[in-house]
């Protein structure tokens, strides 16, 4: 992967916290990349995640055919403070500065701590930003797709027949739970975990399995679906791993990419990461930046159930690992420039 090509770090001029943006490549098109709302213990943690999530953007684009590059963005309030509503979007605003001195080289979208409403604030300041709420024209919330792009991926490295399958999700978000109900429905046996103590009971209402978080990866399953915080497959995880299969929408799950070869020795099939979670952002961007209505939308985002049986097979055949051959096939990509052509998002248009 090549070395990044931008990285602007700034306090904002309204609220005195730290926002920054960080471009991948640019190679296949505008980067584009969610707005991470998260207090890190040092700038240089929030400057290495910033870092790692835009490369894993622009591998995500890649293998999905998208003709975007990589970016990121992090808003990085001290730690422990409190902001109130106004203080919030004094920070947002500042963010919005920052992301139109870019001039549509990265375009955002919500992650982890943001959601379509934050993107909203973030049009007033610039035009680059998607997930927009539904209310106000955009596409609103991408979990729904994201979780629809993971079972495509499911689908590829398991079988289409998921009855009676135990799979474990650790991390019951909005993508976790999307995940949790549609499985359910699919007849598997779901179990699910979160560090959110508060959200067992509504878990438990829905007639799933609630587990504790440090114990929900290493649980005996037919797959574990890591759903929350990334770096959690590390070597002292890996190795007590009871389950052939990995595949979930977390970012950066492995500490290292040296782990896949360790999760390769075990015989656990680990999907990477940035493959099983495009359905958002393929969602969004054919219809915020293509026009495609929804079902057109998200057959695209089915496709992703190829794309992972394409790099199994690939994965098999040369005796790599799914990540060799997923890095591969976006290596190949960004330098033939393989992507569709698509429009930037300050054209976008928005169809019913």
């Amino acid at each position: 992967m090549t070395a990044h090509e931008q990285l602007v770090a700034r306090r904002g001029r309204r609220s005195g916290i730290t926002t920054m943006v960080a471009i991948h490549s640019t190679a296949l098109g505008p980067a584009v990349g969610g707005c991470r709302f998260k207090p890190y213990a040092t700038l240089e943690d929030a400057i290495g995640d910033v870092l790692r999530l835009s490369a894993a953007m622009t591998a995500k684009c890649a293998v999905a055919g998208l003709a975007f590059g990589g970016g990121k963005s992090v808003i990085a309030p001290e730690p422990g403070r409190v902001l109130s509503p106004e203080e919030r979007r004094a920070v947002l605003l500042d963010h919005a500065d920052l992301i139109a001195e870019f001039g549509g080289r990265y375009q955002a979208g919500p992650d982890v701590g943001t959601g379509p409403a934050d993107m909203l604030v973030l049009r007033e300041a610039s035009p680059y930003a998607f997930c927009t709420p539904e209310s106000a024209g955009g596409t609103g919330s991408s979990s729904g797709p994201t979780a629809v792009g993971v079972l495509a991926a499911l689908r590829a490295a398991a079988g289409p027949d998921l009855a009676g399958r135990r799979v474990v999700i650790s991390g019951y978000g909005s993508v976790g739970a999307h995940l949790a109900a549609s499985l359910q429905a699919a007849g598997a046996d779901v179990v699910v975990s979160d560090i959110d103590p508060a959200k067992r009971a509504g878990a438990e209402q829905q007639g799933l399995t609630w587990a504790e978080p440090a114990k929900a990866l290493t649980l005996t399953a037919d797959v574990v679906v890591p759903a929350a915080v990334g770096g959690v497959l590390d070597p002292e995880t890996v190795a007590r791993l009871d389950t052939p299969l990995v595949v979930g929408p977390a970012n950066n799950q492995l500490s290292d990419d040296a782990v896949a070869d360790q999760l390769a020795a075990r015989g656990i099939r680990w999907i990477p990461d940035y493959v099983a979670s495009a359905g958002g952002i393929l969602y969004t961007l054919s219809r915020e930046a293509e026009g495609l209505g929804h079902e057109a939308a998200l057959a695209r985002v089915e496709t992703i159930e190829d794309t992972v049986r394409t790099i199994l097979a690939a994965a098999e055949a040369n005796a790599t690992t799914p990540l060799a051959e997923a890095a591969a096939l976006a290596g190949r990509r960004l330098t033939s420039g393989a992507a569709p052509r698509t429009p930037s998002l300050p054209e976008l248009r928005t169809t019913a």
